[in-house]
């Protein structure tokens, strides 16, 4: 159903676009259409035309709809429907809502999706105030401008899209931090996950104690914070004496923006330095990032930062030769280390097979800029070296299905592990192969 309801979205979307209102000159190829819709609906962001120039008013409306819904999810918005139709929700769709918003329990789910809303609202409230104001007063836009540039970048982050209204995305602000540093708190709750908002936003009202949160809360957030702070200082190690990106910055607006640099690869898309003239190391230390991602049953793409974290404590765990994985003075179920194990190796191999098939069909363009482009579609990331609409119309679909995987398999794939464990009554002979 999960499935099914992206499609549909994505269907629609294509041909909203489609239609002559929805640009400012010629009318959208069906490539075009359908590939704007898809990275919109899966909040990735990758482009085929420049945004701001070739989609109209219209457009731009539709593509800040399908952001919406696809940040908060198609069934989200389809049992919040459903409750307000018939204030109840059957069997089924309770388990459908419980997936899609990783409530495990059926008796929370309405309240999960009311939070799902309201977060939403909160936040893409507080950021497009502040930039409404900022465009309004500081770069001297119209009001009616300035309120419709707010909104549509708040979706946009909140919802991890990186999707904006500027040709150069948030190149024309990299030292400007009443736009960065919303747009970036923005995507940062938006990759942080519900569950760990809920979690926090319970605790401080109980005053209980971090210690006493629970292990998916506390890795979401301490790997967020590492992520941050490491991936600040590597940009800033990277790029500072790149002349076409950061040489020239005073060293506040350095910081400045490699602050920014290092949240949009949690899958926003958002750039304000020129990712195409960026060090080839900056590009594959963003490619981790981009794989890594952020928190589970948020807005962003990736493996997640759960996932990678729980393959270093196994890791470190095996090295040690200690009998169980531990972290936060928790043991992690096996379950858990083979779900984890799962997503990232299938993530490996999702991200290797097109970028072989579009480098050996695409000449001209460097195995580096390809991974780039493959990951960030894979990541639901959107950030690009530029060469997304130089790709060759069927190469642009490639990346299409991409995105859909990108959005959904990581999710489905989690959840359908979670539920489908069972036990045995028997077990299998062991048997011990050479490893290493």
């Amino acid at each position: 159903m999960v499935t099914l309801g992206f499609l549909a979205t994505i269907a629609v979307g294509t041909i909203l676009l489609s239609l002559p209102i929805a640009t400012e000159g010629a009318r959208a190829t069906f490539v075009e259409a359908l590939f704007t819709a898809t990275s919109a609906t899966c909040v990735t962001g990758l482009v085929v035309t420049d945004t701001a120039v070739f989609w109209s008013g219209f457009g731009e409306a539709v593509i800040a709809v399908l952001i919406q819904i696809g940040g908060l999810g198609v069934m989200t918005l389809a049992s919040l429907l459903g409750i307000l139709l018939t204030r109840r929700l059957d069997l089924s769709s309770r388990l459908v809502a419980a997936a899609s918003t990783r409530s495990v329990g059926l008796g929370d789910v309405r309240g999960v999706l009311t939070r799902v809303i309201k977060i939403a609202v909160v936040v893409e409230g507080i950021c497009a105030v502040i930039l409404v104001a900022r465009f309004a007063i500081t770069y001297d836009m119209p009001w009616g401008t300035a309120l419709w540039q707010g909104a549509f970048h708040a979706i946009s982050a909140y919802n991890n899209a990186g999707f904006s209204l500027f040709s150069d995305s948030l190149m024309g602000f990299v030292g400007d931090p009443w736009v960065s540093l919303p747009i970036s708190f923005a995507v940062i709750v938006g990759g942080i996950g519900l569950p760990v908002i809920a979690e926090v936003a319970r605790a401080l009202r109980a005053r209980r104690r971090p210690r006493r949160w629970s292990t998916h809360t506390r890795i979401t957030l301490w790997m967020t914070a590492v992520l941050l702070v490491g991936s600040t200082l590597f940009f800033l190690a990277a790029e500072g004496d790149n002349t076409a990106t950061m040489a020239s910055l005073s060293p506040g607006d350095k910081i400045l923006s490699a602050f920014t640099q290092a949240v949009m690869p949690r899958t926003a898309g958002f750039n304000s330095l020129d990712t195409s003239q960026m060090h080839h190391e900056t590009w594959l230390g963003t490619i981790i990032l981009m794989f890594i991602g952020a928190g589970s049953a948020g807005t962003a793409g990736g493996i997640k930062v759960t996932t990678f974290a729980v393959l270093g404590v196994v890791i470190w765990s095996e090295l040690r030769g200690e009998p169980d994985a531990n972290i936060f003075d928790r043991r992690i179920a096996p379950a858990t280390q083979r779900q984890a194990l799962t997503v990232a190796l299938l993530g490996v191999a999702i991200i290797i097979v097109p970028t072989l098939w579009i480098t050996a069909t695409t000449p001209g363009i460097s195995v580096a800029e390809i991974l780039f482009e493959v990951t960030s579609a894979f990541t639901t990331t959107g950030l690009s070296t530029g060469i997304t609409a130089d790709l060759p119309w069927f190469n642009q679909l490639a990346l299409v299905p991409l995105m859909f995987v990108g959005r959904l398999g990581p999710i489905t794939l989690g959840a359908a592990l979670a539920l489908r464990s069972r036990q045995r009554l028997y077990r299998m002979p062991e048997s011990a192969p050479i490893i290493g």
